[in-house]
């Protein structure tokens, strides 16, 4: 995994679980479970996003 991946990762990743956090509380389950929720998939759903822009950047 090259450092690129990493770093994108990082934005990508927060970005993810930002808009996780958000689409939760305005459907209305502001519940911890289901933030910790939104979070985690935000985390794990970034690395292959991340993985698929360095790519198309050409730099893997």
């Amino acid at each position: 995994m090259s450092p690129l991946v990493l770093i994108l990762h990082l934005f990508i990743g927060a970005t993810l679980a930002g808009v996780g956090i958000v689409v939760v509380l305005v459907s209305g389950w502001g519940g911890a479970g289901a933030l910790t929720a939104s979070v985690v998939a935000g985390f794990v759903l970034a690395f292959p996003v991340a993985r698929a822009v360095a790519r198309a950047m050409g730099c893997e």
